[in-house]
């Protein structure tokens, strides 16, 4: 079993590199060989420079950034790790890449997603979107805030409300699955998923309200757009690109719950992470199909009477635009936008892989960050590690091992790029001044 775990390791490490394509340039990290910052804990390309822009207390989750440069961090509570709630608006006042204002509101609020559109700073909690109004330059807001949509259902699992906002004023929200798979029996081994799976009414999706409309509740006011969604953390509009991205948190345990189908090692590489643009009206394939990108085609779920190479019936689900490999868990993404960096990531597109749980016997993976080019609207496969090494140097076995786990990502008011870390709360700086 041993040699057999080497193996597999050592084809991974190829296949990813082929995926990555060759490493291009001074811009990007060959993974295998680099070395963490003793100060900041990660490493980044030639070229780029990583500061310690903030360790915060608590679970660290997005970020959205000011026009004037402040920083804004969510915070929430998850799994008994962390008590701290709320947002943390920080500002590096003399410019050494290191915040020394720090305050916090909202702190009776755990949340995830956060945004900034037409003055408001726009909040996802796990049960509503709010949004907070300010005076001036004050980086803490006025008063409370508003009720921008309530009702969500009350949910242990992917209860994450992030979103996205178009330029006409349509606010998207992920409404995640709050299971593995729909099984008539939560996690047990063999056991049929419900058809139809009851999660696809409310949850399991993206649905549609008004960005500049207050006090919306899910079902009076709401429409979904789109079904088959386990949960799209990471969810954005691109301008350029005029479409509202995402990427899916794939199901697991596919060993543990059919081993009759499927090794230990398959398990830990499927199903693939998958990329997709939203279309209303669409099915996304959860939980009655995931993507296999080694097969490269969807394929039938165990529990409804997949075996594992049993495909499903052309167009009934959406395909993805891309595919990644199992368990990375993508929690955030970014178009970047701005002047800063080189002209190749000029509305490409930033992932944040928060990292795999379940990847065993294989090690943890993910936990990085990586940028995918994008041409003619249509993200490359050449895409290649950003900033790495979250995890520490050593082979992760388990995850809660991990030294920093990437979260979110967002774009500075001077084209600079901001990373959050959950387990650590540490928020990067990252810069470029070339070679």
């Amino acid at each position: 079993m041993a040699g057999f775990i080497l193996a597999m390791t050592v084809f991974m490490l190829s296949f990813s590199n082929v995926m990555a394509g060759e490493i291009q340039g001074p811009y990007f990290l060959d993974n295998r060989n680099i070395d963490r910052d003793p100060v900041t804990g990660i490493a980044v390309p030639p070229g780029f420079k990583a500061t310690v822009f903030a360790d915060i207390d608590g679970y660290a989750r997005h970020m959205a950034v000011r026009d004037d440069g402040a920083v804004y961090l969510a915070l929430t509570v998850r799994m008994g790790r962390g008590s701290n709630m709320g947002i943390v608006a920080m500002q590096d006042t003399n410019n050494d890449g290191i915040a020394d204002v720090i305050e916090r509101f909202a702190t009776d609020i755990p949340g995830t997603a956060l945004q900034f559109y037409n003055g408001y700073l726009y909040f996802g909690s796990k049960t509503a979107i709010y949004r907070f109004s300010f005076e001036g330059d004050n980086i803490v807001p006025a008063g409370s805030p508003e009720i921008v949509v309530d009702g969500f259902p009350v949910q242990r699992l992917h209860e994450a409300k992030t979103f996205a906002i178009d330029d006409s004023n349509n606010l998207f929200v992920n409404v995640g699955a709050p299971s593995n798979a729909c099984m008539e029996e939560f996690r047990t081994k063999g056991s049929p998923g419900q058809f139809p799976c009851p999660h696809l009414d409310i949850q399991a999706g993206i649905w549609k309200f008004s960005a500049d409309k207050i006090n919306q509740t899910q079902f009076s006011d709401g429409m979904r757009v789109a079904t088959g969604i386990r949960n799209a953390v990471a969810l954005e509009w691109s301008r350029e690109h005029q479409q509202v991205f995402f990427l899916t948190h794939g199901r697991d345990a596919l060993f543990t719950l059919f081993p009759e189908y499927y090794t230990a090692e398959q398990s830990s590489e499927l199903p693939s992470e998958e990329m997709h643009t939203l279309r209303e009206g669409a099915h996304y394939g959860w939980p009655y199909s995931y993507y296999d990108h080694i097969q490269n085609k969807r394929v039938l779920a165990p529990e409804y009477g997949g075996d594992g190479t049993e495909g499903v019936d052309p167009g009934l689900y959406e395909k993805p635009i891309a595919t990644f490999p199992g368990h990375w868990a993508p929690n955030d993404m970014m178009f970047y936008k701005g002047e800063q960096l080189p002209e190749y990531f000029k509305n490409g597109m930033f992932i944040v892989w928060h990292g795999s749980w379940n990847k065993a016997p294989l090690p943890q993976d993910g936990y990085s960050v990586i940028f995918v080019p994008f041409r003619a609207g249509v993200p490359g496969n050449d895409w290649q590690y950003f900033a790495n090494k979250f995890k520490g140097e050593r082979l992760l076995e388990n995850p809660a091992d991990a030294a920093h786990r990437p979260t979110g990502i967002a774009e500075g008011a001077n084209g600079e790029i901001y990373i959050s870390s959950t387990v650590s709360g540490r928020v990067w700086k990252i810069t470029y001044s070339g070679k």
